[in-house]
């Protein structure tokens, strides 16, 4: 049996029908970004991003609001809409899910209350896979929360084995972990040493793909260098692109001939510290 439906179709106040329906032949587009705050995102016109990618589904993370800004209430692209806020701190975690076509299903959080109460994950189910939006617990600085993080990896493999028996999975967001030498700036001067780049997460994501899933921009990109989706605001680091691929689009297996492209968004540099991933498949 799969997971039980614990939340109703989620819809905006006023829904509108969106303004381009996808073909059933048509492929589809999927937009992910770390916004590092909705309301600062929106106020830097990141709003924009999200209405001209053209994306069926929109998963942002780490919104650290409790509602949508009006700016984004107004997409008419995006009839149905669910930000999942954190309960225990305000302006804190957060995820969203922006979406042209109703899910069948929608389910928040892991089922855990350790990471639910900070609003880390969306389960929704479209008639032919499983989406996940996710912002992923980071181990914190000096790894305080390293132990608690590994817990969170046991769970979320479980939850998409479990998910991947129904249908095709798509695990999209913030996985906080860069997994090979190749995914980030500088490797050793961060191993073991700073959350996302520890032996311990570095597996858990390997035992992911071991499970029958795949990294799709490294799979398609296997060799490329500098690409990365976060940048820390100090030292310049986004000019001097000195950053970290923390953001994913990881796929059942046996729907990776069905991806067209994957793209990791450095032009867009305003809104957050992250740039927005998007990727196209037929589904």
């Amino acid at each position: 049996m799969g997971p039980k439906r614990n939340y109703s179709i989620f819809e905006k106040t006023t829904a509108v029908e969106p303004a381009k329906k996808r073909k059933p032949d048509e492929p589809m587009k999927i937009l992910s970004w770390n916004v590092a705050g909705l309301n600062a995102c929106v106020k830097k016109n990141g709003y924009k991003v999200i209405e001209e990618s053209d994306a069926d589904i929109v998963v942002l993370q780490e919104t650290k609001s409790t509602e949508f800004p009006a700016e984004i209430q107004r997409i008419a692209a995006y009839p149905y809409m669910k930000l999942y806020a954190s309960e225990s701190k305000k302006g804190y975690s957060g995820v969203a899910l922006l979406s042209k076509e109703k899910p069948l299903n929608v389910i928040l959080g892991i089922g855990d209350k350790r990471f639910d109460t900070t609003a880390r994950l969306i389960q929704a189910e479209f008639e032919n896979f499983w989406l996940l939006g996710v912002y992923v617990p980071n181990s914190g600085r000096g790894l305080v929360n390293l132990a608690l993080r590994e817990v969170w990896e046991e769970l979320i493999l479980n939850r998409l084995v479990e998910l991947d028996k129904l249908k095709p999975v798509c695990y999209v967001g913030d996985l906080n972990v860069a997994h090979e030498e190749i995914d980030l700036a500088n490797p050793k001067q961060n191993a073991n040493k700073t959350a996302g780049f520890t032996d311990q997460e570095r597996n858990d994501f390997q035992k992911i793909l071991d499970s029958g899933f795949v990294d799709v921009y490294r799979h398609l990109n296997p060799k490329e260098t500098g690409a990365y989706t976060f940048w820390s605001y100090m030292g310049n680091a986004r000019a001097k692109n000195v950053g970290w691929r923390l953001d994913y689009f990881v796929i059942s297996e046996r729907i990776i001939n069905n991806v067209i492209e994957c793209h990791i968004h450095k032009e867009i540099v305003s809104g957050s510290d992250h740039c927005p991933i998007s990727l196209k498949l037929r589904i």
